[in-house]
């Protein structure tokens, strides 16, 4: 399914796993500016978008997943997670209600899983669940002088940490982002949209956290964990975790040698000097101001200072989940705190 938007003057598809959507629009460093900025809007049409209804779809998201979602107010935006019954993450959502309906967006290509992990956990319940992905889009507006209310016609608007998810008909998907270039926005490209997430330190599923990856190791016990909630599959590796012990890895930002003319891949092996691998590369980009960055998912107990290579790119770490995450440690970021698109706070 492949966006209107690609038709477009300068467009480039992007590869795996955002083919479908752009990956630029002929100047990426422009586009991250834009968002980081001023405005921009980025086409993200090829997420799956999932709607469940009927009166008891809180209460029983609330039983699924990671997150208090029970008393969710019309409105209002979560991330949750659905965990296996070891707590690995097995999806990460993005959501709202507007009362009669729960909208989600989760990553491209997960949405019939999702819906078939829902449908089997439905039992007696009033609730149903369906795959809109054919018929809704995201499309996500970020940067300081992006419009807050844009006068165009959504189903559902969600704030995040990247800037404000709108649901749009899939139908009217190029003439919604026209009329948010229209009021300001610049539309911008994955690659610009990527590169300030990953500085940002905010991983996603299926890249930078794997089959085996559980919230602690990521970062997503802040964001998409309630730790004072009832009973959830996967919880008691959460629990065990954040009361006895510490996650075997965790979430590094990789600043990369800018000489080398080349990312490594996803699934890249990270090294150490002397050749051992201790982690892999989630998603790597070139951002505007930090040069070339990466995710990458690491031994916990890699001294924070140790020199490491990826793809033979020599990288020095900054800190995203801290080596004392669990047993009672609220995780923390050691690094210089960043705001929603990466640059430093004061």
């Amino acid at each position: 399914m492949k966006s209107p938007l690609l038709a477009g003057p300068g467009a480039v598809e992007a590869d795996e796993p955002d083919t479908g959507v752009a990956a630029h629009y002929g100047d990426p460093f422009a586009e991250q500016r834009s968002l980081a900025q001023q405005s921009g809007v980025v086409d993200r049409s090829n997420r799956s978008v999932v709607t469940i209804t009927g009166p008891d779809r809180l209460s029983w998201l609330h039983s699924l997943t990671t997150q208090q979602l029970e008393k969710l107010a019309p409105g209002d935006g979560a991330e949750a997670l659905i965990l296996s019954p070891q707590g690995h993450v097995e999806h990460h959502l993005t959501l709202t209600d507007d009362g009669t309906t729960t909208w989600a967006h989760a990553e491209p290509g997960t949405g019939a899983s999702l819906v078939a992990f829902l449908e089997s956990m439905r039992f007696m319940l009033r609730v149903e669940v369906a795959d809109v992905t054919g018929d809704f889009a995201v499309l996500t507006l970020a940067g300081p002088d992006a419009p807050a209310d844009p006068d165009v016609a959504v189903a559902a608007r969600i704030t995040t940490a990247g800037g404000t998810d709108l649901i749009v008909a899939r139908k009217g998907l190029a003439d919604t982002a026209a009329a948010l270039q229209a009021a300001g926005a610049r539309l911008a490209g994955m690659w610009a949209y990527e590169a300030l997430r990953i500085a940002a330190g905010r991983p996603r599923a299926g890249l930078d956290a794997d089959h085996r990856a559980i919230p602690h190791e990521v970062g997503w016990i802040d964001s998409a964990v309630h730790l004072n909630k009832g009973c959830y599959r996967g919880q008691e590796t959460v629990a065990r975790v954040h009361n006895l012990g510490h996650p075997p890895r965790r979430l590094v930002l990789l600043h990369l040698d800018g000489s080398a003319d080349r990312l490594p891949g996803h699934d890249t092996p990270v090294l150490r000097a002397d050749g051992t691998a201790i982690g892999f590369v989630g998603s790597a980009a070139r951002h505007y101001e930090l040069g070339p960055i990466a995710l990458a998912l690491i031994k916990r107990a890699v001294p924070v200072d140790a020199p490491l290579t990826a793809d033979g790119v020599a990288a020095a770490q900054e800190v995203i989940v801290s080596p004392d995450a669990g047993a009672n440690v609220q995780i923390t970021l050691r690094r210089p705190r960043r705001d929603l698109i990466g640059r430093p706070r004061e």
